[in-house]
């Protein structure tokens, strides 16, 4: 298992191989895509019970 010490020397060759700016785009854009992804499944889901509540209006018709 990694110790801390390790995940420090991690981190520092991140940087060094990296870059801050590029690290710091490379997080902004995952951020996008978290928000992208969740609002993708939030519309589904929406989508899901207003089918769910078209069918029980006809079930009921």
């Amino acid at each position: 298992m990694i110790q801390g010490w390790e995940w420090i020397v991690i981190l520092v060759v991140v940087l060094l191989v990296f870059g801050i700016g590029r690290i710091g785009k490379l997080g902004e854009e995952l951020g996008k895509s978290i928000s992208s992804f969740r609002r993708g499944v939030r519309e589904g889901q929406e989508e899901l019970n207003r089918d769910e509540l078209a069918k029980k209006h006809v079930d009921e018709v």
